[in-house]
């Protein structure tokens, strides 16, 4: 399935999207933050500290930040890695697979607003 958007059309879906994560009573995450756990919950595990901040062009600090106020709301969780206790493995949580699950309905439920 292919969707069209024209420019402006995307701009308008962004906003929307945006518009109605602001109204509600829940996670208000940062661009980086959906960036991050976009990355945790859609590509293969096992995602580390050091293997986020390198994909994503950040610093290990940056990655920390954003996964502590993660963790704060429970969207991810954190854990050594037993096999080298200087990795930190990032963990999957429920929330957070039922926050993404919503976020991409919301997202479906916007752009059907704006189809032709």
């Amino acid at each position: 399935m292919s969707v069209r958007l024209r420019p402006v059309q995307a701009l308008k879906l962004w906003h929307e999207v945006g518009l109605t994560l602001v109204r509600r009573n829940g996670a208000d995450l940062t661009q980086r933050q959906v960036v991050i756990l976009l990355t945790i919950y859609l590509e293969p595990p096992p995602h580390t500290v050091r293997g986020l901040a390198t994909k994503l062009g950040v610093t290990k600090p940056v990655i920390t930040r954003a996964l502590d106020a993660m963790g704060d709301i429970d969207l991810v969780s954190r854990r050594r890695d037993p096999a080298d206790r200087r990795n930190v493995i990032i963990q999957r949580t429920v929330r957070g697979a039922l926050f993404l699950e919503e976020f991409g309905d919301l997202i479906v439920e916007r752009a059907e607003l704006l189809a032709p």
